[in-house]
């Protein structure tokens, strides 16, 4: 009988059954990656379309034209309130197109922002999409966090979940495809958290990797600050589940201090990158701020001008704010804004896998120690946001869908006969919710409070009506109202004349004189303001834009 072993100085032949094994792994592999791509573009598309048929949002030229200026001027007189390093990113996509800039030109940052965007000759929407284009190759980049992070947690098919609702946030969508700095500080924040968790395993690797990321986040906007101690404390966390010395907790606490050093640095260094002499002189309007929050501005080791910026949040803080919550105005802030202001802003399958993803990390054994990693981070910035002064939108809560993705990854573990079957559905549901309000993600609200048509009834500012809807306007009027009188009264950052509006403003002339069309921003009716609302209530409502803009037809005055 002929033996089948190997002789004596050769290998055994390997089983049959590797190279067909080693075929399998690559093509799940290769489908793994393929449904990554498919899912991003997806998200690109949804972004980039967007982004190229919306004009400014109120914040935008600011932040534009703040960046430009950094790059070009290296002067960091311009919006102190916020760090550089995201107006960096979004001046670096302006600069690319070679736009001009006048710098004998002064004013408010408002000013400077329009001044750049629509009186230096420069092509406006170009310059505006080049400034958009970073960050949404950023809110991409933040998904394939969410991903690695859930896949870390779970394996890919969480991952694939994970990522799914990410790139079908409507809200992520809304905000990854304009020129602000929420969606890439709370990319920053997740990307840290997730190299906290890695560092479980390879702290020499991760532990740098995740100060740079929390400093990248602090440099990028102050509402991350209120995270740095619950990240630092996940330092510690961390080393002491990987280190097997006795001195886990000194290891940690020195562990702790060198991250949080390494992203006061990066902090540093986004000045520096400015004005390396950091010159700067405080602005004479920057407010006087005391007490403890007045002290912590001044003795944080940050730059100068980081510090100016903190009294200048405090000061907003210090303002009553116009808030609109389910069709009530009011003065202030009220404790439950965010919470729903989510409710209705996020789809309804969302909302499920939400509290499931929770329940599931607090239920399972196999993720309750990723919980705190995912879950508390987002519990101290909510409740934090909770507390502020401006009820202006869910923006202030973008770290919600980005963080509890990673959370629902969890449900995909779930051993009930019909959860499998019931996530998939979910998603599905997500997916299609969010691909019907396509293009208009800024003023999505869910199907059970109407739909992107219904939610300037129920929320104002960013949640619905942000200035963005110029170009849509001009076209809308052109197309169906050729040669009509308009009047317009617009809350934005825009200038209607560049897109074509003729329009006159209704505010300035005796009411009986306003004859023909009046356009309103709903976040502007949404305020009651006294000037205009006798205007609206005695006019007809027949048209709207872009799910943000009312067009009324006054009657014609009786002889």
């Amino acid at each position: 009988m002929t033996s089948l072993s190997a002789g004596p100085g050769r290998p055994a032949a390997p089983p049959a059954e590797a190279p067909r094994d080693r075929f399998g792994v690559l093509r799940r592999r290769w489908v793994l990656t393929a449904v990554v791509l498919a899912l991003l573009t997806q998200m690109a598309v949804a972004m980039v379309s967007t982004a190229v048929q919306q004009t400014p949002t109120i914040d935008e030229p600011v932040y534009i034209g703040t960046g430009v200026v950094y790059l070009r001027e290296h002067d960091l007189r311009y919006n102190p309130e916020h760090p550089p390093l995201g107006k960096l990113v979004i001046g670096a996509g302006a600069v690319l197109t070679g736009p001009r800039l006048d710098a004998s030109f002064t004013g408010t940052q408002q000013d400077v922002g329009r001044h750049f965007l629509y009186e230096s000759g420069n092509d406006a929407q170009r310059v505006l999409l080049a400034a958009r284009l970073p960050v949404i190759a950023l809110t991409l980049l933040f998904g394939l966090v969410v991903f690695a992070f859930a896949r870390d947690l779970t394996g890919p098919g969480g991952g694939l979940a994970a990522l799914a609702l990410y790139a079908f946030s409507p809200d992520v969508i809304a905000h990854g495809s304009l020129a602000t700095l929420d969606v890439p500080m709370a990319g920053f924040l997740l990307t840290s958290v997730w190299l906290l968790w890695r560092a479980r395993h390879r702290p020499r690797l991760h532990l740098p990797l995740a100060g740079v990321a929390l400093g990248a986040a602090m440099a990028t906007k102050m509402s991350a600050l209120p995270a740095v101690p619950v990240l630092l404390a996940l330092v510690i966390v961390s080393v002491w589940t990987s280190h097997p010395s006795r001195r886990r907790l000194m290891t940690g606490v020195l562990s702790a201090a060198g991250v949080g050093v390494l992203a006061i640095a990066v902090v540093w260094a986004s000045y520096l990158a400015v004005d390396p002499h950091l010159r700067w002189t405080t602005p004479a309007d920057i407010p006087d701020i005391d007490g403890l929050r007045g002290l912590a501005a001044r003795w944080m080791p940050f730059p100068r001008p980081f510090q100016d910026g903190m009294r200048v949040q405090f000061g907003f803080e210090d303002q009553r704010w116009t808030g609109f919550l389910f069709g009530h105005v009011y003065q202030g802030s009220r404790w439950y804004y965010l919470p729903a202001a989510l409710l209705v802003k996020t789809p309804l399958g969302m909302l499920a896998l939400w509290a499931a993803g929770i329940a599931a990390m607090a239920a399972l054994p196999r993720l309750r120690p990723a919980a705190p990693y995912v879950l508390a981070p987002t519990a101290v910035l909510l409740a934090v946001a909770m507390t502020g002064a401006r009820d202006l939108g869910v923006r202030y809560a973008i770290f919600v869908p980005m963080f509890l993705a990673v959370a629902v990854a969890g449900a995909t573990l779930v051993r009930w006969r019909w959860s499998k079957a019931a996530t998939a559905a979910l998603l599905l549901f997500v997916a299609v919710s969010s691909l019907r309000t396509f293009p208009y993600y800024l003023p999505y609200s869910n199907e059970a409070f109407g739909g992107p048509s219904k939610t300037h009834l129920r929320l104002h500012d960013s949640n619905v009506d942000w200035g963005q809807d110029l170009g849509r306007l001009a076209d809308h009027l052109r197309d169906r109202y050729p040669g009509e009188q308009v009047w317009l009264a617009y809350k934005g950052a825009g200038v209607p004349s560049y897109y074509g509006i003729r329009a006159g403003d209704p505010l300035t002339v005796p009411p009986d004189q306003v004859r023909g069309l009046l356009v309103v921003s709903d976040s502007w009716t949404a305020k009651h303001d006294p000037r205009l609302t006798p205007l609206t209530s005695t006019s007809k409502p027949i048209d709207e834009v872009g799910h943000s803009l009312t067009i009324y037809r006054r009657p014609a005055q009786r002889s």
